[in-house]
């Protein structure tokens, strides 16, 4: 199987299946002299493992991860990266009753005509389970990012199923299981419980962020960064749409106010969503995900089995009834790996241009206070 491997200079392959003895992944051309150890990683896993809420699955993973190698006396070596993160709470027995057969809105069907053969335990190599090593290989480019430019990467909840959920601050994400930026998030939990109830599930609309992004990351045609960041969000698992900046709001929009005026103060706007032709303007990047309702629901669905036969499908086991609420540190570690790569193709074909104009400052800010000016559609 092709397809596991993520990046170009920092380079992230994939393993494991989501039943397996381990999952995990290898960094390739992370940058020696980062201090490192699991401590660094760890965090952004457990924001990401389940059974951490009643409004996810209760599969119970620590997640711990373990660093095999590319490590020496706390420093990266330049040399590939081992993650390590082992399964504990497999219960392959709940898939006992769809081993022949096909569950609707999975891989099953497709991964068995393209292979001849599937891992039905949790859906195996399709699982959600394999963002984990992404979100560990995430947390490392989070950290070369932030004390190289001071980059900071974000993500929250914008939408869930039918309900908008409105921008209060970034302070509350960390408070509530949905990262939902408000502070009163009761009407969330009613919604899960009744959803729960019924044996349905919803999907959700998630907004992630990166700032003190620097100038110039992303290439002029077929490398673009918003290309890119595009390419990481569509390969996680139940993400069918993508938007930058605006995104598809920009079809109502004049020319005379999408395209963000520039001053030496700052940009006036980011429609943009903090690119330009494809490269960095060193706003912030502002991506907007959509997530397709969890198809392994306990409402009878009709399907085949192997043979052609027409059956009715019950998924039973432990699942998230919205995946979404468990995709932001996901979202995050993938914006974070683009990133990454872009930084360090820019410093190897670029690093030596001088720059006659220095950047001007992301936001526009008035005399009058110190808070910029942000898109209200983005905020």
């Amino acid at each position: 199987m092709s397809g596991n491997t993520f990046g170009t200079l920092f380079a992230v392959t994939n393993f494991g299946e989501s039943h397996g003895p381990a999952i995990g992944c290898v960094i390739d051309g992370c940058p020696p002299g980062l201090a490192l150890s699991e401590a660094d990683i760890q965090p952004d896993l457990d924001r990401r493992r389940p059974g951490t809420s009643k409004f996810v699955t209760q599969r119970n993973e620590p997640d711990a991860v373990e660093i095999l190698s590319g490590v020496y006396e706390g420093k990266t070596t330049g040399t590939p990266i081992c993650l390590l993160i082992k399964n504990t709470d497999q219960r392959s027995k709940d898939y006992g009753n769809i081993t022949q057969s096909f569950r609707p809105g999975h891989a099953d069907y497709a991964y068995f005509q393209k292979y001849g053969i599937r891992d039905p335990r949790g859906g195996g190599r399709s699982s959600a389970r394999l963002t984990a090593p992404m979100v560990a290989a995430g947390a490392v480019a989070k950290k070369w990012l932030f004390e190289k430019y001071g980059t900071v990467f974000r993500g929250c909840m914008t939408q869930v199923g039918e309900l908008p959920i409105a921008f209060e601050s970034w302070e509350h994400v960390p408070h509530n299981p949905f990262f939902a930026p408000v502070v009163d998030v009761s009407k969330l939990e009613d919604y899960m419980a009744a959803l729960r109830k019924d044996g349905d599930s919803c999907g959700a609309r998630l907004r992630v962020s990166a700032s003190n992004v620097p100038v110039g990351l992303g290439e002029p045609l077929f490398d673009k960064m918003d290309a890119d960041i595009a390419y990481a969000m569509m390969g996680v698992n139940a993400v069918k749409g993508v938007e930058i900046g605006a995104g598809f709001a920009c079809v109502a929009q004049r020319g005379s106010t999408h395209g963000d005026s520039l001053s030496p103060a700052g940009f006036k706007g980011n429609n943009a969503g903090g690119t330009l032709g494809g490269i960095t303007s060193g706003q912030d990047l502002e991506v907007s995900v959509a997530i397709k309702p969890t198809s392994s629901i306990l409402t009878p669905r009709e399907s085949i089995d192997i043979h052609g036969n027409p059956v009715e499908v019950v998924t039973k086991g432990r699942h998230d009834p919205c995946v979404g609420i468990r995709a932001t540190p996901i979202l995050e570690a993938m914006l974070a790996l683009v990133v990454m790569d872009h930084a360090l193709r820019l410093r190897a074909q670029c690093g030596d241009v001088a720059h006659v104009l220095p950047p001007i400052p992301a936001q526009f800010k008035t005399k009058s206070s110190a808070h910029p000016v942000h898109d209200a559609k983005l905020e």
